[in-house]
């Protein structure tokens, strides 16, 4: 696994130890920034479910001038820390242990929004789906932002509907589904 493009490009990430991580390949890493290169440097990111942190990593490696990781699992907490020193990034990161929830509500409470968020749970979960409709509802995600969920494709979330955020595209890879959703149009 490594950084694919930027002031890190070609760095090695350390992996979590263990079957409890599931990072995404660096195919898929690749593809999804690429869909969104215009997208780019984007302000801040939010690393959701952070793992490993490489898709934070890679938007910080790209020109974001923050990001944010969470995860709720101490040994994926320190090998994103570990990873954040590794690429020289660690001043420009933040890292909270604690669950998806709530690390949501905490920031929407701050009043915190992101340009960037991605949501990578365990695939046999239905925490995309709660983290979705935690940020539609709390205003996390700023307008003109973007949200990448990445889920199974053997057994997506069925689409439903959100108050601020739609979904505008959804790609493929192998059994990897990756949806982009954004603000929607209009009055939020």
């Amino acid at each position: 696994m490594r950084v694919i493009a930027g002031v890190c490009k070609g760095r090695r990430l350390a992996p979590v130890k263990g079957l409890s991580t599931r990072p995404t390949s660096d195919k898929v890493r690749e593809a999804v920034f690429d869909i969104m290169q215009g997208r780019f440097p984007c302000k801040k990111a939010l690393d959701l479910f952070a793992g490993t942190g490489a898709m934070g990593i890679e938007a910080l490696s790209r020109g974001a001038s923050g990001a944010l990781f969470v995860d709720s699992d101490g040994a994926s907490v320190a090998v994103i820390r570990r990873n954040l020193d590794a690429c020289g990034l660690a001043e420009r990161a933040l890292v909270l242990k604690r669950d998806v929830k709530s690390a949501l509500r905490l920031l929407a409470g701050k009043g915190e929004s992101f340009d960037l968020i991605f949501i990578d749970p365990p695939y046999a979960s239905s925490l995309a789906v709660d983290a979705l409709r935690e940020i539609d509802a709390s205003g996390l995600i700023s307008p003109g932002g973007i949200v990448v969920v990445e889920c199974s494709k053997r057994n997506p979330a069925p689409p439903f509907e959100l108050e601020h955020i739609e979904l505008v595209d959804e790609r493929s890879y192998g059994d990897t589904l990756v949806r982009f959703y954004e603000v929607k149009d209009g009055p939020a």
